[in-house]
């Protein structure tokens, strides 16, 4: 599993566990007590670490947040299902079941609400977890273009844009129907989204096809 962290700085090397510990308390603080109350001081005392061992790793509660929930998000892997719908439900199952703890719903939701006011932290939410998180949707691809699939790509821009179109699709619906329509995404749903995701790629890859 990948882990996203802070820039390496100089001095004591850092403790591994230290890092597990504090955005745990992070997580569980979100759910405690909301974005506004969580302070640095609270974290600490949860982790059972010295404040100004934080301050060593993060510059701040934004960042800290952000790498909180990043790290939940890391968790998600590409299963090998044998087939192309079959690997997205599985991705797209782990993500909803993800979304479905607490402290993945407080996260999110606290990140996102704050980013819309800051831009510094909307390119770190967008540099920690969508960014990384794309990674499978690339994954994902190339894995169907060698199964036969899909057809293999023949221009880097148009399939960069595939890929994030896959993506906020993706993410998009699933985070709507859990944390807006506060539905489930069931293995009924999923399946039928997956559908509806596949149709609308075979168009797509159909148009782009060479001539």
């Amino acid at each position: 599993m990948q882990r996203r962290h802070p820039a390496s700085r100089t001095g004591r090397p850092r403790s591994a566990a230290a890092d597990t510990a504090i955005l745990a308390a992070t997580r569980q603080a979100l759910v405690d007590l909301g974005w506004s109350k969580l302070t640095l001081s609270d974290v600490a005392v949860r982790a059972g670490v010295a404040k100004t061992t934080l301050y060593r790793r993060w510059a701040g509660k934004n960042e800290l947040v952000v790498d909180a929930v990043a790290e939940l998000f890391d968790e998600l892997t590409l299963p090998d299902r044998g087939s192309l719908a079959a690997d997205i439900e599985g991705v797209v199952l782990q993500f909803a079941a993800i979304l479905a703890r607490p402290e993945a719903r407080s996260g999110l939701m606290a990140v996102v609400a704050e980013a819309t006011r800051d831009e510094a932290l909307r390119e770190r939410v967008r540099a920690s977890i969508v960014d990384r998180q794309k990674r499978l949707v690339i994954a994902g691809r190339t894995r169907a273009q060698e199964r036969g699939e899909l057809p293999p790509e023949t221009d880097a821009e148009r399939s960069a844009r595939a890929v994030d179109l896959i993506f906020d699709m993706v993410a998009g619906s699933v985070v709507h129907r859990t944390l807006v329509s506060n539905q489930p995404a069931d293995a009924e749903w999923v399946h039928d989204f997956t559908r509806v995701l596949l149709s609308g790629l075979a168009v797509t890859a159909t148009t782009n096809r060479p001539a």
